[in-house]
């Protein structure tokens, strides 16, 4: 079987994305995570647990990776990024050495026991001096994933930049441009809209 190109992945994504996740409401906004309201809501978890989507995920998220350079570790903040993270390290395969880790909205006190990592941040240990890339499933204003990108930067972590799955087109380049992190997106809100 012939590999998938990032071009056919890309493609391939806009119109899964379109069936599975994608609503749209002329009449009663969606209220997002970032308060907004919005006619347009996307929920990426059927995508993310799809398995020719996982694959197309897979190859766009490696696609990026590799024009970042060298990454130590990959992860992101709860919910989205954990199936992201888990597609990421399956599809590195056996002999890589990249990393995943989990970034909790709110520490539970008991993380990094083994790991050594501070509490909040689960996973593989990081270490200070790692090159780290943050996995978001829809990037609006980008202040959650910027959030995490703080505290991993307080671990003397370098994030070197944050792939997402969609970008809303609301903000979250611009804020991530303003402290110097690039942000990856795989789609655009109007790649799936059309405007």
């Amino acid at each position: 079987m012939a590999s998938t190109t990032e071009e056919e992945a890309r493609k391939r994504l806009v119109d899964r994305v379109r069936d599975l996740a994608y609503l749209h409401s002329e009449d009663e906004p969606f209220t997002l995570a970032s308060g907004r309201q919005s006619r347009h809501f996307f929920d990426m978890k059927p995508v993310m647990m799809d398995p020719e989507c996982a694959h197309l995920l897979g190859v766009l998220m490696h696609a990026a990776i590799e024009r970042v350079g060298q990454v130590d570790a990959i992860g992101g903040l709860e919910l989205g990024a954990v199936p992201l993270t888990g597609i990421a390290i399956a599809k590195a395969g056996k002999g890589s050495g990249l990393r995943g880790f989990i970034v909790r909205k709110e520490p539970k006190g008991r993380g990094g026991r083994k790991t050594g990592n501070p509490p909040g941040i689960e996973g593989s240990s990081l270490n200070e001096g790692d090159r780290v890339v943050l996995l978001e499933d829809v990037t609006t204003t980008g202040g959650s994933a910027l959030k995490a990108a703080e505290r991993l930067t307080e671990m003397g972590c370098e994030v070197a930049a944050c792939i997402t799955i969609l970008d809303r087109e609301e903000g979250g380049l611009e804020a991530f441009d303003e402290i110097g992190i690039e942000l990856i997106p795989m789609l655009v809100k109007s790649d799936v809209t059309g405007g």
